[in-house]
């Protein structure tokens, strides 16, 4: 059983039109880029392939993918764009979800890990990740770095999106490594709309760690799809674990 929250209907459905600027092309070019390289000829595993944002145009480059997804409704969206048989998809949860095949490449993008609520499942995805590499693959994550420096003292909010039609912000619980992710969204009434979401923030050094539990190796960090230097001031990054040959 899985601690993943389970993504409603109702959130499948508006999914695609709330995350429009991350399914554009200047997202999604260099994201699809990176992932077709470490892909190479071989074949690729989203973890958490939700609607298809990033599967559906990596499948459409030339590279076969298939994924695993939790929520029944997200994968209902994906299939309304992608018929089965170009692009499979497993319901199931990352952490410990089997789907037939060798991998040259795992990947789980958007902080999608950061889904799973215990330290002990997101080891399980990574071993479940290694699983599913061929010798020479490649897992790679795309996670957030918890802002925490931004927390004056007392405060355990941190806004990450204030614009004309949404609200966004993050509370802590700096015990438990957890935070809950609050939407005010403005929809076409005027009327706001209220939604969280609950998450397991996770430090690089901590995932490199749950990496060499799952035997495998550090390959590359960096802050972005573009490849940019990964610092002390990015606010993400893109990480590459090797399965060794």
């Amino acid at each position: 059983m899985t601690s993943s929250e389970l993504w409603t209907r109702a959130t499948a459905e508006r999914y695609d039109v709330e995350e429009t600027e991350m399914s554009s092309a200047a997202v999604l070019g260099p994201t699809l880029a990176f992932l077709a390289e470490l892909a190479g000829d071989g074949l690729a595993l989203e973890f958490a392939i939700g609607t298809g944002r990033v599967g559906v145009p990596l499948r459409e480059r030339g590279v076969p993918v298939t994924g695993i997804e939790l929520s029944e409704h997200m994968a209902a969206v994906l299939r309304s764009k992608i018929d089965e048989d170009a692009l499979p998809v497993v319901i199931g949860d990352m952490a410990t979800t089997v789907v037939p095949g060798e991998f040259t490449l795992v990947y789980l993008v958007y902080n999608t890990i950061s889904n799973l609520l215990t330290q002990e499942e997101q080891v399980e995805c990574f071993l479940n990740a290694a699983r599913h590499l061929a010798p020479g693959g490649r897992f790679v994550i795309e996670l957030g770095v918890p802002p925490l420096r931004f927390l004056p003292p007392g405060q355990v909010a941190v806004p990450f999106d204030v614009s004309e039609r949404h609200l966004g912000f993050d509370t802590f619980d700096l015990i438990e490594q957890t935070l809950v992710s609050h939407h005010l969204t403005r929809d076409g009434d005027g009327r706001y709309r209220r939604d969280n979401s609950r998450h397991r923030y996770a430090w690089p050094a901590e995932l490199d760690l749950m990496a060499r539990i799952a035997g495998l190796e550090p390959e590359r960090r960096v802050g972005d799809w573009d490849g940019a230097p990964f610092t002390q001031e990015s606010a993400k990054h893109v990480s590459v674990w090797r399965k060794p040959a």
